[in-house]
């Protein structure tokens, strides 16, 4: 017979409170999203003013407390000062690479594009052409018809259809629009398939005899073109290599998705959280003031407050204990970021100096254990953060590479096997390229045990083609 009884037990369980919960949330966000977040909460609270970050730079230099560096010895030199960098207010493409300062006129408002999406863009265009209404609303009826590509995929006698225009629109009329369309900018715009996208765009080589050459391979041969068959190409039309490769050359830098130039998505950019900078031979990293919303109590408002004390207000005394948190929560992510950021320089200042090959391998354990944090929070400290160097921006992640044993007892990262392949293939003979074996067995004479497989996964990832596509004959 079963029996049921009721007992008591005593467990351990971890719960997050609200307050550690927001502060994980704000650590993982990008600079971006967290300084709308804290224009959020700066609204809400009436304690809480934010500060230029910029003009506040060189206050924050004699008053604010310098972060320690994890290693006296390190060879990097860490400085929490904001003022060695005025040009970091500025924004930094996601391309890499760094944006002079052009004054002080030149905000991040002023220097973001107007987005222009491609109809509105040919619609200009076509206002400034002489036409009839019917011409003008043919051509009109095109463009609102082309594709984010820039294509025109529907077909004519559909169009014709949806024309509604006494008398009916003929198929003539609307290829005599659509012809307009297609020499409107950018070039190459109206096509209805990608090969008569690229034959637009052929009247911008110079040369009858390249153009002519372009427009048959083009027209008869884009599966050679694709492969890079130079060879065949050669042969079939009755040219020189050397002319064919030009040719060919010229054709893959045209754009087959003209349209994409005129997307309505804004221009993505970057606001680095944190800039690495070499000074006298030594690596200094500092927070960058764009990327810093700095916050504090609002004087005025917490005078007003004491003095009214006995009133007892309890939802002031919630936003005062709450803009007090918010205020140390605020330092503690920089001064995170600013200690992950200044471990990362410090083991990887060879990438930073010398490129892929420089990388070193760097786990998320390794960081966690020298600065005596989870690996979690470091995972999410690099997760959306940003280092500014003269080489590039990077994200925080870009730093982080597997380890991969050598024969002689040592570590290599993945980067650097990526950078080796790279080398070893920029050296390669053109008339006879390697192989993903040959590049293993390189690789393995240089004490790198390393899989064809993966080695075919690097190169992929690079997006350098087989032997094959990369064979070239000389002459």
């Amino acid at each position: 017979m079963l029996q049921t009884a009721l007992g008591q037990a005593a467990l351990q369980r971890a719960t997050m409170s609200p307050r550690l919960q927001q502060a994980v949330r704000l650590l993982q966000l990008s600079s971006l999203d967290f300084a709308q977040e804290v224009s959020e909460i700066v609204a809400q609270n009436p304690f809480l003013e934010q500060l230029d970050p910029v003009a506040e730079a060189a206050h924050d230099d004699d008053q604010a407390s310098p972060i320690e560096p994890a290693s006296r010895q390190a060879d990097v030199l860490i400085e929490d000062a904001d003022a060695p960098w005025a040009s970091a207010a500025m924004p930094w493409p996601a391309t890499g690479g760094m944006v002079a300062d052009r004054g002080d006129d030149d905000t991040v408002v002023n220097r973001v594009p107007v987005a222009t999406s491609l109809r509105p863009h040919l619609h200009v265009q076509a206002n400034a052409l002489k036409l009839s209404d019917r011409e003008r609303a043919l051509v009109g009826l095109l463009i609102e018809s082309l594709d984010d590509d820039g294509y025109l995929r529907q077909d004519l006698s559909e169009l014709a259809a949806l024309a509604g225009l006494e008398p009916a629109v003929t198929e003539q009329e609307l290829l005599q629009a659509l012809a307009r369309v297609q020499v409107m900018e950018p070039t190459g715009v109206g096509a209805r398939h990608v090969q008569e996208c690229l034959a637009l765009q052929i009247a911008e080589i110079e040369g009858l005899r390249q153009q002519r050459m372009a427009r048959a391979i083009i027209r008869d041969h884009l599966d050679l073109l694709a492969t890079r068959d130079t060879d065949t190409l050669a042969q079939v039309l009755g040219q020189s290599l050397a002319d064919v490769r030009a040719v060919c050359e010229r054709i893959r830098h045209m754009d087959p998705h003209p349209g994409w130039r005129y997307s309505a998505d804004p221009l993505p950019f970057i606001v680095p959280d944190v800039i690495a900078r070499q000074d006298k031979g030594q690596w200094v990293v500092t927070l960058n003031p764009a990327a810093v919303p700095r916050v504090s109590i609002n004087q005025a408002c917490f005078d007003l407050f004491q003095r009214h004390r006995g009133t007892r207000h309890a939802e002031l005394a919630a936003h005062l204990h709450e803009a007090r948190w918010i205020v140390r929560n605020v330092e503690q992510r920089f001064h995170t970021i600013v200690s992950v950021a200044r471990l990362i320089v410090q083991r990887q200042h060879l990438f930073l100096e010398y490129g892929e090959m420089g990388m070193r391998p760097l786990s998320l354990r390794d960081v966690a254990q020298a600065l005596g944090l989870h690996e979690s929070t470091v995972s999410r400290v690099i997760n959306n953060k940003y280092l500014a160097t003269s080489a590039g921006v990077f994200e925080l992640k870009r730093f982080f590479s597997r380890a991969v044993h050598t024969s002689n007892g040592g570590t290599c990262s993945t980067a650097a096997i990526r950078g080796l392949i790279k080398e070893i293939l920029d050296s390669e003979d053109t008339a006879r390229p390697y192989s993903d074996v040959d590049i293993t067995r390189l690789l393995a004479r240089q004490g790198l045990a390393v899989a064809r497989r993966t080695v075919t996964k690097y190169r992929q990832m690079m997006n350098i083609g087989m032997a094959g596509q990369r064979r070239r004959r000389q002459g």
